[in-house]
């Protein structure tokens, strides 16, 4: 571990060193700033240039038609907080908790996930001259150990390479439910302090803005205290709180080169549209709240035509995981939204649905407008990729699991850029990896949500696909057949919705890709 805190820190300083030469050879005069737009639990069907036909997103649509749009983009794992490790880190989640791996959600007393010492995505723009903000949902955690939450919460996003945070310290559907600004509670009051009391005193709790049944689950405080801070906080606000903070740090750094890491809390749970989306979808709340992100969208789109910065703006569109099936969920699926699309699984799951998502990236002059790639790709590879965009050697960090794909963004590779992707669900038992059109799963189901009733939150596996519609060789009426194999294998170059199981019909390929994944397993639980 010494080795490599010491490795990570010579990196930075040669990072630093470097600066000034990183763009003799850029094409550019200006380095490029980019703004990476991460949506929360936005399913590969929930847009309307992936297919969505029942909500509206002329922001999102805009955006791929001046930009690219990747059909086989993938999120490291199908979880939020090992989402999020990837793509800050550039490794897969199971090389985290010191090679237990990064498995589930972040709880409530977090702390911070990723070692300070680690090169982040952040790192990569500041040790070039970027101002770098992280504004939105942040779910890795505070502090060292367990966090109490005595403030300043440090460490925490200042110590990974972001000079500004504003936002959620967990998500929208967990406490504390207030904002944190940098490393201190907005509106926090000494008198009044924050305190963490857990499950235990929830009388005794700040309360909360009331929300409807149909807006899905809502964890129950687990504070007390900070009664301002926590009116600051409405659930109904959110999206305008987060994309006007968007907004005004651009507008404040427009004059040097940024880097701004949008995380919203839409579309996860509870669905809490602003007032002026209530109603507008053809998908209930789910819907409203997909049409209320867009419009987030559209206010950053507008803000970097407005001051002159759109033509030399990287802007990424994307999500931490794919769609679940919760109440808002089938809710919209009642009505006919399909939230993954065709593709077979949720949130949380190994299957496709479960880590494919929508990927968008606009570079005027540099991105062909109105493209489309095939090439597979993962939020891990951000790291890589900026770090060549910035000019800087992607060889440098070869130990790490990011590779460059930029030129699957400016360009068209004649070959695959990324030949396997190892794919992380909640359950460690389902590990798997894709290799060229292959992917394998070494057990049963999708190792995510185990729900089996309709109006279980977490409701997923075998029952939620029947509820969808989806075809899976496996499965028969919602449960898994007596003779299913035990474990899956699916070509996607002719099934990407995954209906049939070949692992069977190809054991040598199920052997190969067997022996290759044991090598990622964690060596420790």
């Amino acid at each position: 571990m010494q080795d490599r805190e010491e490795e990570t820190m010579m990196l930075r300083w040669l990072l630093c060193l470097l600066a000034p030469f990183c763009f003799a050879s850029s094409t550019s005069a200006t380095p490029p700033n980019v703004v990476y737009i991460l949506a929360d639990d936005l399913g590969y069907g929930d847009v309307g240039c992936y297919g969505a036909t029942k909500v509206r997103t002329p922001n999102i649509d805009r955006l791929a038609s001046q930009g690219r749009r990747f059909t086989d983009a993938h999120t490291a794992s199908a979880v939020c907080t090992p989402s999020r490790y990837a793509l800050l880190t550039g490794n897969y989640p199971v090389r985290g908790n010191n090679g237990a791996g990064v498995w589930g959600p972040a709880p409530v007393a977090s702390g911070l996930l990723i070692d300070t010492e680690e090169l982040t995505i952040a790192d990569v723009f500041k040790t070039q001259g970027y101002a770098t903000a992280a504004i939105g949902k942040w779910h890795l955690g505070f502090g060292k150990g367990e966090n109490n939450w005595r403030q300043p919460l440090r460490p925490g996003p200042q110590d990974l390479g972001f000079d500004y945070y504003y936002g959620l310290p967990v998500v929208n559907s967990a406490p504390p439910y207030v904002y944190v600004e940098n490393d201190r509670v907005v509106g926090a009051d000494p008198a009044d302090p924050l305190t963490y009391v857990g499950r235990k005193r929830q009388d005794e709790t700040t309360p909360l803005t009331p929300i409807p049944p149909e807006a899905s689950q809502r964890s129950a405080n687990q504070f007390t205290g900070a009664v301002k801070a926590h009116k600051l906080y409405n659930d109904y606000t959110v999206g305008e709180v987060l994309s006007g903070k968007a907004v005004d740090w651009i507008t404040e750094n427009k004059e040097k080169p940024f880097f701004l890491y949008l995380a919203t809390t839409h579309i996860h749970h509870p669905y809490t549209p602003g007032k002026h989306f209530q109603g507008t979808s053809d998908a209930t709340l789910y819907g409203d709240f997909i049409q209320e992100l867009d419009w987030m969208v559209g206010r950053v789109m507008h803000t970097l035509d407005e001051h002159g910065l759109a033509d030399n703006t990287l802007l990424i569109f994307t999500s931490d995981n794919g769609g679940m099936l919760n109440r808002g969920g089938r809710d919209a699926v009642k009505l006919g939204h399909k939230l993954n699309g065709d593709l077979l699984g949720f949130k949380f799951g190994v299957w496709e649905g479960g880590h494919r998502v929508p990927f968008i990236a606009r570079w005027p002059g540099q991105i062909e407008a109105g493209s489309q790639s095939d090439q597979l790709i993962s939020n891990v590879d951000m790291l890589a990729t900026f770090m060549a965009l910035t000019g800087q050697d992607a060889e440098a960090i070869s130990g790490k699991d990011s590779i460059n794909v930029l030129p699957a963004f400016t360009g068209e590779p004649e070959q695959p850029l990324r030949e396997e992707l190892v794919l992380a669900p909640h359950k460690k038992s389902h590990l798997s990896l894709r290799k060229e059109q292959w992917i394998y799963i070494p057990r049963r189901g999708s190792g995510g949500f185990g729900g089996s009733k309709p109006h279980q939150h977490a409701w997923g596996g075998a029952p939620a696909t029947a509820f969808v519609g989806s075809v899976n060789s496996d499965i028969q009426n919602g449960v898994y057949k007596k003779n299913a194999p035990p474990a899956q294998l699916y070509d996607l170059d002719v099934d990407v919705n995954q209906t049939t199981n070949l692992y069977n019909q190809f054991p040598e390929v199920v052997q190969e890709m067997e022996a290759v994944l044991e090598t990622y397993r964690p060596k420790r639980d």
